[in-house]
């Protein structure tokens, strides 16, 4: 039985700024009751580090007690380290890995009997257009977020009988913290950018994109609107990847 009118129980993760703040706030607007996690301290969020097994258990048993069940899960944290073939190890990888694509998939997995349990949930996974589109120095990073696509169309083929529905959004150039340079400039804000992205019409819609744009789709595929689309990846590159 599909669940209607109550609040949506979500759990997301990374929501002390850029896109798992906005989708945080946006759910919240929405009427539904959300459990955040961070990295960082703050505070109206749990501190934890999604890297440790153990800590990713902590913080599904805390959501489960807060909110009594998981009806949604954005998974949004991740971290960005250069990894360029050559330069750095399986270790160095394992690192990223762990928070872009272990994390997720392990969160996954543990919010699958709840949500099973009342035929009902709803799978967004914040990728990238690293999934398709690599960067010399981006190893790791690339590989995590084509691993976390193929896990969300594998965990959308285990739910679909239950009610389950997951999706992928990949998301271009984005105006949060991980887009800024060792000088505190954003990236689309400098003359290479420009140049590269703006001037040579690689970047049709000529600009980055707002956190609040993704959190609108994680509105969507996340809610009880989304009844049909699952197992997809929704990119959001204002045509980055319509181009060649």
């Amino acid at each position: 039985m599909i669940l209607l009118k109550r609040e949506l129980r979500t759990l997301v993760t990374g929501v002390a700024s850029g896109i798992g703040r906005s989708v945080a706030s946006s759910l919240r607007d929405r009427g539904d009751m959300v459990f955040g996690v961070d990295y960082q301290s703050g505070e109206g969020w749990l501190k934890a580090d999604l890297s440790i097994a153990a800590e990713r258990e902590r913080v599904m048993q805390t959501a489960l007690h807060e909110l009594g069940a998981i009806d949604v899960l954005v998974n949004v944290a991740g971290i960005f380290r250069p990894t360029p073939f050559g330069e750095s190890t399986l270790k160095d990888w394992q690192s990223v890995w762990e928070v872009n694509l272990e994390a997720p998939i392990d969160l996954m997995s543990q919010a699958f009997s709840s949500m099973k349990a009342q035929n009902f949930g709803r799978v967004v996974n914040i990728t990238s257009v690293h999934a398709k589109l690599s960067r010399q120095d981006a190893l790791a990073y690339d590989v995590g977020k084509a691993g976390l696509e193929a896990a969300t169309r594998s965990f959308a083929l285990a739910g679909a009988e239950f009610g389950i529905l997951a999706n992928s959004l990949a998301p271009g150039f984005v105006r949060t913290q991980m887009s800024l340079n060792e000088n505190g400039i954003d990236e689309a804000d400098t003359e290479e950018f420009r140049l590269q992205y703006i001037e040579s019409g690689r970047l049709p819609l000529r600009r980055a994109s707002q956190p609040e744009e993704i959190a609108e789709a994680v509105l969507f595929l996340g809610g009880r609107s989304n009844t049909y689309i699952t197992g997809q990846t929704i990119t959001i590159d204002g045509g980055l990847t319509a181009t060649f």
